[in-house]
């Protein structure tokens, strides 16, 4: 018996889905998914392809009470801009849970996974950041530098946004683009020492293999969000940071042992605390996370097939007429 399938392209889904707190509350939705019972979440699908300077991932998750379930698959190939193409691209596959039929197809080449991955980072600020944050800091310079600190102003609204990265005149364009969006003060620190220091809030969002955050720049009710390390190897946070934090939390324990800052870890033999809590847990009063004004807190956020599954089942139940509907 044939059925619709619903097929959306980038530029449609960039006109009916923006970061907003609907977006930041079902990202939320999906982290207390994971803390309790039902989910069925695999380990991540990566394929390492240094011959072409790429990566692939493929992310899923099974959300007890959600109609759907998407499986992402999500490329980055990083000599692409030199061809005049974006290094991202990939798409969502949106099934019934019921029947397991596909019901939509999202060719988003990463708009999607790039406003969950936002979202999650707001998430992640409204339960660990401060309650005040007067200052917060990004250290990178693309399009997630700019959508984490559009989503952390969506929770705790900054007055000052301080932007560090390697190359000083994109660090400049992305200030430049955060004080026009955010309408808050922006400025370039070069040294992401000062930068850590003059922040409440800190996200990293590079691919960076050797940290670009150390242990000794943490301080009294500092709260981190790493975001960039999403594949084994990558390390953005100096692990004694995850050891010297009042709460470090993951967003997924099981990928962050394996390709977040808990590898580093780990592999350093600094990290002595037991199982780390999850932000599901944090969320739901089950784990601690900030105490306190004073407290420093970490939160690793390797991204997770629960965020695919909550954005793709929100723009299906929101914008189930945009797009092609094909017969198959």
């Amino acid at each position: 018996m044939a059925h619709d399938i619903q097929i959306v392209t980038e530029a449609q889904l960039r006109e009916v889905v923006s970061l907003d707190l609907r977006v930041v509350d079902v990202v939320e939705q999906a982290f207390v998914a994971l803390a309790g019972e039902g989910v069925v979440m695999p380990p991540i699908l990566s394929m390492d392809l240094p011959e072409a300077n790429g990566e692939v991932d493929v992310k899923t998750a099974f959300i007890p009470g959600f109609d759907g379930f998407a499986i992402k698959v999500s490329p980055g190939f990083f000599d692409n801009p030199t061809l005049g193409l974006a290094s991202l691209n990939g798409l969502m596959i949106l099934f019934s849970a019921k029947t397991g039929l596909v019901e939509a197809l999202y060719l988003d080449n990463g708009y999607l996974t790039d406003i969950r991955t936002a979202a999650a980072g707001a998430v992640a600020a409204r339960h660990m950041a401060p309650e005040t944050v007067e200052t917060a800091g990004v250290i990178g310079t693309g399009v997630q530098a700019r959508l984490q600190m559009q989503a952390a102003h969506l929770v705790r609204p900054f007055k000052r946004v301080l932007v560090s990265g390697r190359d000083l005149e994109k660090a400049a364009l992305c200030a430049a683009d955060l004080q026009y969006m955010l309408g808050v003060e922006a400025e370039v620190v070069s040294d992401p020492a000062e930068l850590v220091a003059r922040s409440q809030l800190v996200v990293t969002t590079t691919p960076s293999r050797a940290p670009v955050l150390k242990a000794e720049w943490l301080h009294p009710g500092l709260h981190v969000t790493a975001m960039g390390s999403d594949q084994t190897g990558k390390n953005e946070i100096d692990p004694a940071a995850l050891a010297a934090a009042d709460a470090y939390v993951c967003d997924r324990v099981s990928q962050c042992e394996v390709s977040g800052e808990l590898e580093a870890a780990m592999a350093a033999g600094v990290w002595d605390k037991g199982t780390p809590a999850e932000l599901g847990e944090v969320i739901l009063g089950k784990a601690t996370g900030r105490q306190g004004d004073k407290d420093v807190t970490i939160c690793d956020l390797t991204g997770t097939g629960a965020q695919d599954t909550a954005i793709a089942s929100f723009v299906r139940q929101e914008f189930a007429r945009i797009g092609t509907v094909i017969e198959a």
